[in-house]
């Protein structure tokens, strides 16, 4: 059996050097420098409850080591108490100890569950910068619907501004994050999900996919870029000086490259309007969820008519009595789900 102090001179500078390694790369780790608001809540919440948890880890492992080496088979001196089995003392502090650290961190996980909620928009004077995020085989596609553009792979927006993005997929289940400004949430087709960030910082912060979506996961990766004002402003003209268009038949051109390699950021000075929702819808088909916003079916439906107008086919007496029952049942399903769906954001 190695002796403890041999074994304690052994380990001290391997345990130094992890130490200095994790000291030295805390800036590589983006969740632990975090350079917007989300983020550093995040950040505090982690380390109050790794510190909280701690409180009961650490002596419990001092006093492992501790009983071990009192009570080796060497230590003649140590007290032989075969027929001990009971102390109310001990009792009372392995058990209410823990309880407490239980109960701080049941409310502090219950309050920052609510006040770091992803769908729950951000208090500030500053209007927000919408953007509609799209995962797709496998590059991000980023619409800006207010200024009526969209950029592959890249995302810029004035520091200190408010960010609301609204999230889907084209494709298979996927996961937006940028690990420097906050929390990861879920693109889903044929639904849209919501998350609200700000920088508090000017910066260029990498972005990526955290769930495996295929062969081309890898290289699913954007840059976000935190810039003042006048660089937004400016960005925006670079990007309104595109000639190339995002409408349904590019959109569809996009999603068709499957690349394998990292996508080039590629801008579209001009987007079809209602091209967020429409991807949204096509993937609906004639389902209607509970909590689904029926905007998005409303939007498939126009588009079906549509298609049916241009070839020329028009609506029998009896398709209109069916669609009209439908969309009363549409209706009662839409009062009976939106209720359940309110706390989440909506």
């Amino acid at each position: 059996m190695i002796p403890l102090k041999t074994l304690g001179r052994w380990l001290r500078p391997g345990l130094l050097l992890a130490v200095l390694v994790m000291l030295t790369g805390c800036d590589a780790v983006a969740i632990l420098s975090p350079k917007g608001q989300i983020g550093q809540d995040e950040k505090t919440l982690l380390i109050t409850a790794t510190v909280l948890m701690l409180l009961v880890v650490i002596p419990v492992i001092i006093m492992t080591l501790t009983f071990a080496w009192k009570y080796r088979a060497s230590n003649t001196k140590a007290r032989y108490e075969p027929k001990w089995s009971h102390s109310t003392a001990i009792e009372v502090v392995v058990w209410s100890i823990p309880c407490m650290i239980v109960l701080v961190l049941a409310v502090l996980t219950w309050r920052s569950s609510h006040a770091l909620d992803p769908y729950k928009p951000l208090e500030s004077d500053v209007k927000p910068v919408t953007i509609e995020a799209i995962s797709l085989d496998w590059k991000w596609l980023f619409i800006y619907p207010e200024e009526k553009i969209a950029v592959v792979n890249e995302i810029k927006f004035p520091v200190n501004t408010p960010l609301n993005f609204k999230i889907t997929s084209d494709t298979v289940m996927n996961a937006f994050f940028i690990p420097h400004l906050g929390s990861m949430i879920y693109s889903m087709a044929a639904m849209e999900t919501k998350l609200h960030l700000i920088a508090n910082e000017t910066g260029e912060f990498p972005g990526m996919s955290s769930h495996y979506s295929g062969a081309g996961f890898a290289k699913m990766h954007f840059t976000a870029y935190s810039v003042t004002d006048d660089e937004y402003r400016q960005w925006l003209d670079q990007v309104r000086a595109g000639e190339q268009t995002l409408d349904k038949t590019s959109f569809k051109a996009l999603g068709e490259a499957r690349n394998a390699e990292w996508y080039p950021v590629t801008y579209y000075g001009r987007s079809e309007e209602g091209l967020f929702d429409w991807v949204i819808a096509k993937h609906m088909g004639d389902n209607k969820h509970y909590g689904m916003k029926h905007a998005h079916a409303g939007a498939a439906a126009a588009d079906a008519a549509s298609h049916e107008g241009h070839e020329g086919h028009a609506p029998s007496e009896e398709h209109k009595s069916k669609e009209s029952g439908e969309n009363l049942d549409a209706t009662e399903h839409e009062h009976a789900g939106h209720a359940g769906h309110a706390g989440s954001g909506e």
